[in-house]
């Protein structure tokens, strides 16, 4: 059975207790270039009209994953909810890495998109992201389990096994992928993923769980969900992992618009995620979740950003 983290819950549930996610000297900050009036910790839409994005085709991309073209056809009925609900058509955008989404939405390249749960606070700082809703299960923000896997026969048989051995994470933004377990395998382990492992990063979680499986590498820090829906798509099977260890649960990919999107079109994003049917392919694919749920980002993210500041990430956009 993996062991379940207890150390690192208490470790962040006492941060949040005590007070402000961030020391004064440690606050994530908007770009320079933002403002943020209402204390939101999301950047203003613009005053001027002028700096209004107004796009006849509307940018849509999900968090990039190992096979692009199979989540292209997910969307696909939510994009066309998107494009009758909003009246402009709307064009799926492949990207390979989470710094190219951030890069993309921050040169107006993108309007419309899902970040996964660690790289949400970078997107909001540096290109002006405003996440609103995510995924609902029972009618609940859904959400997901770090975990550290390996394959039969590794010679890992705990988490005491680590040090030395080989440790595939997916970037450095990415929570599940690397925030979470660096913060716990120090907190609880005293690893330090600079020294005592052999680090190297994957890219995308589906990447890190098909190389573990494929024993390219020896474990890997993956989102459970990513590789359950794996596992219902027949990419692998179970029997080619092995659990070392599970998180807390934390709060899922979340889906918004860029701050300066034309005031009519960002409520008409809104409404499309509100409106949008559950069902065909997303729901598949989607398959323990049942819909669309607000969020606040300020309340539902201050876990992820307490994580990032006690492994020195304060979303810098230098």
């Amino acid at each position: 059975m993996p062991r379940t983290c207890t150390t690192f819950a208490t470790l962040a549930a006492a941060a949040l207790a005590a007070g402000p996610a961030f020391a004064d000297d440690a606050e994530p900050s908007l770009d320079e270039r933002f403002t943020d009036t209402n204390g939101d910790l999301l950047a203003d839409t613009p005053e001027d009209e002028a700096d209004w994005l107004d796009p006849s085709t509307i940018v849509f991309t999900y968090t990039p994953v190992e096979d692009p073209a199979l989540y292209e056809d997910v969307w696909d009925d939510f994009i066309q909810h998107l494009l009758e609900t909003t009246g402009r058509d709307v064009t799926y955008f492949t990207v390979d890495s989470y710094a190219a989404m951030v890069e993309a939405m921050r040169a107006g390249r993108l309007h419309v998109g899902g970040f996964a749960t660690g790289s949400v606070p970078l997107a909001v700082n540096c290109a002006g992201f405003h996440p609103y809703v995510t995924m609902s299960e029972d009618g609940a923000i859904s959400g997901y389990e770090m975990e550290i896997i390996t394959y039969p026969g590794s010679g890992i048989d705990s988490m005491d096994d680590l040090p030395g051995r080989q440790l595939a994470f997916v970037t450095e933004s990415s929570n599940s992928g690397f925030r979470a377990p660096s913060a716990l395998l120090m907190a609880e382990f005293g690893l330090d993923v600079e020294t005592d492992v052999e680090t190297t990063f994957s890219g995308a979680h589906d990447n890190s769980v098909l190389g573990v499986a494929n024993q390219d590498y020896e474990a890997a820090a993956i989102a459970n969900s990513v590789m359950h829906r794996m596992f219902d798509r027949e990419v692998i099977s179970e029997d080619q992992i092995e659990v070392l260890y599970q998180s807390e649960t934390f709060p899922t990919t979340s889906y918004g618009y860029v701050y300066n999107l034309h005031p009519d079109l960002q409520e008409a994003v809104r409404e499309a995620f509100m409106t949008f049917e559950w069902g065909g392919d997303i729901a598949e694919e989607f398959a323990d979740q049942d819909g669309f749920i607000e969020i606040s980002y300020e309340v539902d993210w201050e876990i992820i950003r307490t994580i990032a500041a006690e492994t020195g990430d304060t979303f810098s956009c230098s």
